[in-house]
C-alpha cells in the first residue's frame, strides 16, 4: 500500500492491548495522534462521516489523526493498538486492511510491546514497527506479490546495462505492459525510473569513496557509457559527478 510505504515515524510509540465490551461504545474527539489497531477477538464499528468501518480479527485499522468519530463495541475483545506520530502520511478516514495472516503481525506488536517497556529499546521499538507496517503492506498489497519475484531480480542485477522491462517481466510471467502498469501503481514510478534513481544513489556511494575512476563508477553502476551516466547524473543531481565527488568525498576519517 503506497499510503503506508512513505510514513516516517516522528515521536514515540505509545503500546497497549485495550479491553473493549459488548454494548458500550465511546465518542472520540479530535484524536491526538494516528492510531495502527488490530484485533485478538471481538468486533467494532467505527463511525466516521456517516460511513461505518469495521474492526475484527481479519483485519487491522489504521485511526485518523485529528478527526472525531464514534465507536460502539459489537463484540467484547482485546484489541491492541499502537498510537504514533509521523511525516508522510495523509489520513482522514479509517483504513481497514484486510490480512491474510493476522496471526504473525499480532506477535509483531506482542514483540513491540514488550520492548515498550524500556526506553532503552527505542531504536529496536522503531525498528519493529517498521518491519510490522511493511508486513501488512506484504498481506494487503496482491499487486505487489505478484511482481515481487521481478523486484527482487531487477535489485539484484542492477549493474547489467542490458536490465529492461521485457527481462524483467518474464520473472513473474506476465506482459512487459502488464508489469509496467502494477510497478507503476506500487512504486508510483516506471520501472526505469527506478533503476536510474537507484543506479543514482549506487553512483553517490562509490563518488564519496573517491576511490574509483568515473568511467568505473559508470560501469558498475550500469549505465552503457559514461556520457549516458554523466547526463542521467546532472539531470537527478543538479551537479556533475565530478562535483558531487570532490565536495562530498570522505577525507580524513
Amino acid at each position: 500500500m503506497e499510503l503506508l510505504q512513505n510514513l516516517t515515524v516522528t515521536g514515540n510509540l505509545e503500546v497497549v492491548t485495550v479491553r473493549q465490551i459488548k454494548g458500550t461504545g465511546a465518542e472520540i474527539k479530535n484524536r491526538p495522534s494516528y492510531g495502527l489497531s488490530f484485533c485478538y477477538d471481538g468486533q467494532i464499528t467505527y463511525a466516521l462521516d456517516g460511513v461505518d468501518y469495521v474492526s475484527d480479527p481479519n483485519c487491522a485499522i489504521i485511526l485518523p489523526k485529528g478527526k472525531t468519530y464514534s465507536l460502539r463495541i459489537d463484540k467484547s475483545g482485546d484489541f491492541p493498538l499502537i498510537n504514533f506520530d509521523c511525516d508522510g502520511f495523509l489520513c482522514d478516514k479509517h483504513i481497514v486492511l484486510p490480512l491474510k495472516n493476522p496471526s504473525s503481525l499480532i506477535k509483531e506488536f506482542e514483540y513491540i510491546k514488550k520492548l515498550s517497556l524500556f526506553e532503552k529499546n527505542r531504536p529496536k521499538m522503531m525498528s519493529a514497527f517498521y518491519s510490522l507496517i511493511d508486513g501488512i503492506i506484504s498481506q494487503t498489497d496482491e499487486d505487489g506479490s505478484v511482481i515481487s519475484g521481478a523486484v527482487a531480480y531487477l535489485e539484484a542485477n542492477l549493474s547489467d546495462p542490458t536490465l529492461n522491462n521485457e527481462t524483467i517481466a518474464k520473472q513473474a510471467n506476465i506482459s512487459e505492459v502488464y508489469f509496467r502498469q502494477l510497478f507503476l501503481k506500487q512504486y508510483g514510478i516506471t520501472p526505469r525510473q527506478y533503476i536510474i534513481n537507484a543506479r543514482i544513489a549506487k553512483a553517490k556511494q562509490l563518488l564519496v569513496s573517491g576511490n574509483k575512476k568515473i568511467s568505473a563508477i559508470s560501469e558498475e553502476c550500469g549505465f552503457v557509457s559514461v556520457y549516458h551516466f554523466s547526463r542521467c547524473f546532472k539531470e537527478k543531481c543538479g551537479m556533475t559527478a565530478t562535483e558531487y565527488m570532490n565536495s562530498n568525498r570522505i577525507t580524513g576519517l
